[in-house]
């Protein structure tokens, strides 16, 4: 893993923890890092859930420009797929995910925090694809993920202006699900994905990829997606404990074992 991305485990929850000062750019190295914490969390069986963390100051402000700068077209082509790689490593992460946003995210800051479940940010954070100010558009899945959450007209204002999305207004049309005091972030992160550690790990799982999968097809082939995906779970333990406590117990009162 890149020494400038550590991932954390707590109480089954990670943390996929951004160290590059000053403003975390999202550059080869903190790419690949992203995408090997990814990996490690979807496989750690003693994760329920991931926070995605880039400290106190700032969550990342973007590519580092000075090294995109250099570039050429064919390199570009030749990296492009692996930056959309790192964010879509986050985005496949099977269990739930949180952005905990402090300052600035902007451009792959704001494409890697769209790649997460939720995102609660500080009260003076400020997102945005400001890319149309450099000549290009976002790369990373900015005008694929920001529509999807916020609307095409709201995306589309977003995109061309390039102008930074103070936290309320963020919360107002959905590109965040809380705001809170700025040294309040990473905690109310934590709260926002703690009530999953100890639930139904495969169903979790199952539910998130149905939601997902299924905003890419059409209605049917999204019944589809679901019907496999619950039928799946008849073959999982948990539903045998859920299902049992449920009739003896009533709701919320069974205790899972993640298999």
């Amino acid at each position: 893993m890149s020494e400038f991305v550590r991932f954390e485990v707590a109480d089954g929850i990670g943390t996929i923890r951004l160290s590059k000062p000053p403003m975390n750019p999202l550059d080869s190295d903190l790419q690949e890092g992203i995408r090997a914490a990814s990996a490690e969390a979807t496989s750690r069986r003693d994760v329920a859930a991931v926070v995605v963390y880039g400290g106190e100051k700032v969550f990342a402000a973007g590519a580092d420009i000075k090294e995109m700068q250099k570039l050429s077209y064919t390199d570009m082509v030749d990296r492009a797929g692996t930056l959309q790689a790192s964010f879509t490593a986050v985005a496949r992460i099977p269990k739930p995910t949180v952005a905990a946003i402090t300052g600035y995210a902007l451009g792959g800051g704001c494409e890697l925090a769209m790649a997460c479940d939720f995102r609660v940010a500080g009260e003076s954070a400020k997102l945005g694809q400001p890319e149309i100010l450099l000549g290009i558009i976002p790369g990373a899945g900015g005008t694929q993920r920001l529509p999807r959450l916020v609307g095409p007209a709201r995306a589309k204002d977003i995109i061309f202006s390039g102008r930074f999305v103070p936290a309320d207004e963020a919360l107002a049309i959905g590109l965040v699900d809380e705001v809170c005091a700025d040294d309040e972030v990473y905690a109310a992160a934590r709260r926002r994905v703690e009530r999953y550690v100890g639930g139904p790990a495969y169903a979790l799982r199952a539910a998130k990829e149905a939601v997902d999968r299924g905003l890419e097809v059409d209605l049917e082939t999204g019944l589809t997606i679901e019907r496999a995906a619950f039928t799946g779970l008849f073959a999982t333990r948990d539903r045998e404990i859920g299902m049992t406590s449920f009739v003896e117990q009533g709701p919320g009162k069974a205790t899972f074992e993640g298999r």
